[in-house]
């Protein structure tokens, strides 16, 4: 009879983590029926198919106004300042702040964790990375750190003013960071984050590309939603009822998204690939607004840059041309749109700063949707 009990419990714990806070079940794009492209996603459908990303998050969500929180992304578990990876990053609109951008775009490489937070945080956030990074076995004689701190503003369900991401939470993110299965919605920086006047919050996807020469690469991407205008889901409007409307608001916002892949690129053809993936955001949504600032941030993990000048050429793979560029390019696309989805179908609903409120997106009625 014990044993009758114990699984009746598991079954019981097993739908409540299915469920959020408000009660209503969530799931990703794929659990509702939401075909994103034509190419195969990795094993879990997440960043972290690509070998070595690792993911971590700190959730602040504290009393009747903190609603924030950190997302750390790392290239590999190594020291990225020893070790740097190629990288390159792409603004569709800046209106947002994207602290250490302009080393990457001189340098073509990434030397920190990159971390997501609120917008009026992110000089904590450059300086908790710094003191991590000249901390680390190896750094001792360090002078200069381009720490990497992307941002969207979540000051309609936060207390954004109140500044409340501590160092300790930067690095909390950065040594939580772990490969396997990503937290979606409303966690980390996307605690208090909304898009199309919906709950969003952190989402991720992957995507695996048709054969180059024999060889089949990895593109995840994680997104840090937090824009707004008309939904569109696999090009059909996504229509809120007039009630819905008066309880949730279209904010202009903006999105990070983080790109990662295992094939051999240059700096150049990785930003080629960031400047596509608002090819996948823009089939999610009706227009880019004047205040949204959107940024791309795109690494491979198929050879690192070693700090250390010796003077010696770099020992690094033959790197793809760009005739094999095409399926990446449908690659980044297809998994930024899911990545979008899924930050929006994951988050909960949630009450935050001076009682505003932000409604997780009914999901029967994305199924109805899909059925039409």
């Amino acid at each position: 009879m014990k044993w009758l009990v114990c699984v009746l419990m598991l079954i019981m714990l097993f739908v409540a983590d299915l469920k959020g806070h408000d009660g209503k079940e969530r799931g990703r794009a794929v659990d509702v029926g939401v075909q994103v492209g034509m190419l195969r996603p990795g094993p879990l459908n997440m960043i972290t198919d690509v070998q070595g990303v690792k993911v971590g998050h700190v959730t602040r969500i504290e009393g009747e106004h903190i609603r924030t929180g950190v997302t750390a992304i790392l290239p590999h578990g190594g020291n990225l300042f020893q070790h740097k990876v190629p990288a390159a990053i792409y603004c569709f609109n800046s209106f947002g702040k994207m602290a250490g951008s302009l080393q990457v775009e001189e340098l073509g490489n990434i030397e920190t964790p990159i971390i997501l937070t609120n917008t009026l945080n992110v000089g904590t956030a450059i300086n908790a990375v710094v003191a991590y990074m000249l901390r680390q076995k190896g750094n001792e004689g360090v002078r200069s750190v381009n720490a990497l701190v992307g941002e969207t503003n979540d000051g309609f369900l936060n207390d954004i003013r109140g500044q409340h991401v501590t160092a300790a939470d930067v690095v909390g993110a950065i040594e939580s960071a772990k490969t396997g299965v990503v937290e979606e919605g409303s966690v980390g920086a996307g605690t208090g984050t909304t898009s199309f006047g919906w709950k969003s919050g952190i989402g991720t996807s992957s995507r695996m590309t048709r054969p180059i020469d024999g060889n089949t690469y990895t593109v995840g991407v994680l997104v840090q939603s937090n824009f707004g205008r008309m939904l569109y889901i696999n090009r059909k409007p996504f229509a809120r009822e007039p009630e819905e409307q008066k309880i949730n608001r279209e904010e202009d916002g903006s999105a990070m998204i983080i790109i990662a892949t295992d094939a051999p690129l240059s700096d150049r053809n990785l930003g080629r690939m960031a400047k596509r993936s608002f090819m996948g955001m823009g089939r999610t949504t009706s227009f880019m607004s004047n205040s949204s600032g959107d940024f791309a941030i795109a690494f491979s993990t198929a050879y690192t840059i070693p700090h250390t000048d010796d003077g010696h050429i770099l020992d690094i793979p033959a790197l793809l041309s760009n005739h094999e560029m095409n399926t990446l390019f449908q690659a980044v696309e297809e998994a930024t749109q899911e990545a979008i989805y899924n930050a929006l179908f994951m988050a909960e609903g949630m009450t935050g700063h001076n009682g505003n409120r932000a409604e997780a997106i009914p999901l029967d009625k994305v199924k109805e949707l899909i059925k039409q």
